[in-house]
């Protein structure tokens, strides 16, 4: 893909949690719209099987968004190496653990918030310090999730920590856009992803919840190739604090 708004060339990107499910599918789409790409994932291979697949555009690193020094390191290589950073994709993430409230502990809920609130939160720092300092504006993206929008028995820390981003992302967009940066979380619905084996491998869930499905599918991480690429690109220069629904149609049913 080259010209037009949606052209990506010259483009850096990072993407959290990139070696698999949304991830993937968002850094397949930044490079396939011609961003080089950096991966961050704790699983070694994983990253590598994942870099190798979309080519020369993408590279990628070791990094736990759970541990601050790692994340402000990691950053830190990513525009030493590149020169710049245009777009921050805060994916990564773990799923919940579906504890009854009573038999949570606050270490079960750390557990999680520590990755997909904290490191989050991190993530978008670090890259806003760069985006600020390089003077080129840029934009950053959090996954947050469908379940913000209803009630999750048993993932309270999951839910707090994707509510938690919805409303970082709309302070984000506030205090950065003096220095041209846009902030939006995306809100994905059912995909198929690591988070989600169990219960996709359930036939009582499946019965359950596709017939809700409009489309009669789960999402792929391909689905979100192209609002990664529209959140990247110049075509969303107006388009930032917004919380954008991609779940096949399910909260409208």
């Amino acid at each position: 893909m080259s010209g037009g708004r949606f052209d990506l060339t010259g483009h850096v990107a990072l993407v959290t949690g990139g070696n698999s499910g949304i991830g993937l599918g968002m850094a397949r789409g930044l490079a396939e719209a011609g961003a080089r790409v950096c991966i961050w994932g704790t699983n070694v291979e994983r990253n590598a099987e994942a870099a190798e697949s979309i080519g020369a555009l993408a590279t990628a690193m070791r990094v736990d968004v759970g541990d601050e020094a790692q994340v402000t390191e990691g950053l830190r290589e990513v525009v030493g190496s590149h020169g710049r950073l245009d777009s921050c994709f805060a994916n990564a993430g773990l799923p919940s653990g579906r504890k009854p409230l009573v038999e949570t502990s606050l270490a079960d809920f750390r557990r999680i918030t520590r990755v997909n609130l904290d490191g989050a939160f991190v993530t978008l720092r670090e890259a806003a310090r760069h985006m600020i300092e390089l003077g080129n504006g840029g934009s950053l993206v959090a996954t947050s999730s469908l379940s913000v929008l209803m009630g999750q028995a048993g993932g309270y820390a999951y839910t707090a920590s994707k509510g938690g981003l919805v409303t970082i992302v709309k302070a984000l967009a506030v205090e950065l856009a003096r220095y041209g940066i846009r902030a939006n979380a995306l809100l994905p619905g059912w995909t198929e992803a690591g988070i989600t084996t169990d219960a996709f491998a359930n036939p009582t869930f499946v019965r359950n919840v596709m017939p809700r499905m409009p489309v009669r599918r789960w999402g792929t991480g391909e689905d979100y190739a192209g609002i990664a690429v529209y959140l990247a690109s110049s075509a969303s220069s107006f388009h930032t604090g917004d919380s954008i629904l991609i779940d096949g149609g399910y909260a409208a049913f």
